[in-house]
């Protein structure tokens, strides 16, 4: 098992800011954005060369102080040490970004892989959300943008792992939003849609005929996550496409939700 590693670069900056799943996509572009605003971060992934070339780029471009932390969240003792460092880091935002996918009847998926899909999409958001909360609720500030999907807010056929561990962060986020909503803390849960990521090779889903009005630059879905924050957006769904149908799906019967959901998500999965 690998350790997690870290190094840094040093700025004077003010603002401090953690993001998971740092390495690429949505994570790498929420690193970017916050490196802009002025924050100095601490990102954490996997891929070590990655998180470096991610430093020194944002170290260059604008003189943030960037701690690179290699780690395998999915790994017990790695996720201590995220842990460790998060309550002693003096941060004003946490992303929990770390996540991934897998595709196909549940009965023909690797049950190993479902497990680690778990622990990553839940136990350790759960893990680094309650390092950061305390520290925070003592100064009264602070924010926690917890990274779920349009997938959670239905049961979701051929992606039913991950629709289910997505449904628990959407639950969770809004839950917590209601403990802290007195506190100074501001809580989002963030759903986004088709992104341009990784994510889709990764979990399998043939995206070649989707129309490019489903699709977002992970840049649009940041900027839509941060601005949400910024006016106390609780539940943030990036993009009018994605708000449509949110809004569609809560109004019609669950059944026929999963069915289109599952004859679709078939189709690409296949």
């Amino acid at each position: 098992m690998a350790k997690a590693s870290s190094s840094t670069h040093t700025s004077d900056g003010s603002r401090r800011a953690v993001v998971t799943g740092a390495s690429s996509g949505i994570g790498a572009a929420f690193a970017r954005q916050l490196a802009r605003d002025g924050y100095d971060l601490i990102v954490v992934a996997r891929r070590r060369d990655r998180l470096d070339a991610l430093a020194d780029e944002l170290h260059a471009a604008h003189q943030t102080a960037v701690e690179v932390l290699a780690a395998d969240l999915t790994e017990a003792a790695e996720l201590r040490v995220v842990e460790k460092v998060i309550e002693d880091a003096d941060l004003d935002l946490v992303v929990n970004n770390a996540g991934f996918g897998t595709a196909g009847a549940f009965a023909t998926l690797d049950v190993e892989t479902e497990e680690e899909e778990i622990r990553l999409n839940v136990v350790a958001l759960v893990h680094l959300t309650r390092a950061a909360l305390p520290a925070m609720l003592l100064k009264g500030s602070g924010g926690i943008i917890n990274v779920s999907s349009m997938a959670g807010m239905q049961p979701a056929p051929y992606n039913a792992t991950y629709g289910a561990t997505k449904a628990f962060v959407n639950s969770f986020t809004e839950a917590l939003h209601e403990e802290v909503r007195d506190s100074g803390i501001r809580v989002q849960v963030l759903c986004p849609g088709f992104t341009r990521t990784e994510f889709q090779d990764r979990a399998g889903i043939n995206v070649a005929d989707l129309p490019s009005l489903v699709w977002m630059t992970p840049e649009a879905v940041v900027a839509a996550s941060l601005s949400g924050l910024a006016r106390g957006e609780v539940v943030c769904v990036p993009g009018f496409t994605n708000r449509a149908v949110a809004t569609l799906t809560s109004a019609v019967p669950r059944a026929l939700v999963r069915r289109v959901y599952g004859t679709v998500a078939k189709r690409l999965t296949d």
